[in-house]
């Protein structure tokens, strides 16, 4: 089965990143909420998996000042605090999804 891909990736505004899907669900992510989602190897060590990106470093008005397309798989995002070496692949981006509907999905899983 092909992984669902975005359709359309915009910034809201200074404080959220919409996603919509190619079968119509539509994902909003805080930005706060996905910066510290990033698992570059800056923010998660690479050998151990420990998470050292911690939500008292990332400022509460971080803004996404550049989104870009990484081949067909995932986006690259230039944040306002200076960081950049992060790749959101598009099945992470899914799977992190932080509506309601994806949220109780997970639960009952």
């Amino acid at each position: 089965m092909l992984a669902v891909k975005p359709v359309e990736i915009a910034k809201e505004g200074n404080k959220t990143i919409r996603v919509t899907w190619g079968d119509g669900h539509e994902s909003v992510y805080p930005n706060t909420y996905l910066r510290l989602k990033c698992r570059c190897a800056s923010c998660v060590q690479e050998w151990t998996g420990e998470v050292m990106i911690k939500p008292e470093m990332i400022p509460s008005d971080i803004v996404s000042l550049k989104i870009s397309p990484v081949g067909n798989y995932a986006i690259h995002i230039h944040w306002s605090d200076g960081h950049e070496t992060g790749i959101y692949a598009f099945g992470m981006l899914r799977e992190i999804c932080p509506c309601d509907k994806c949220v109780v999905k997970k639960k009952g899983a």
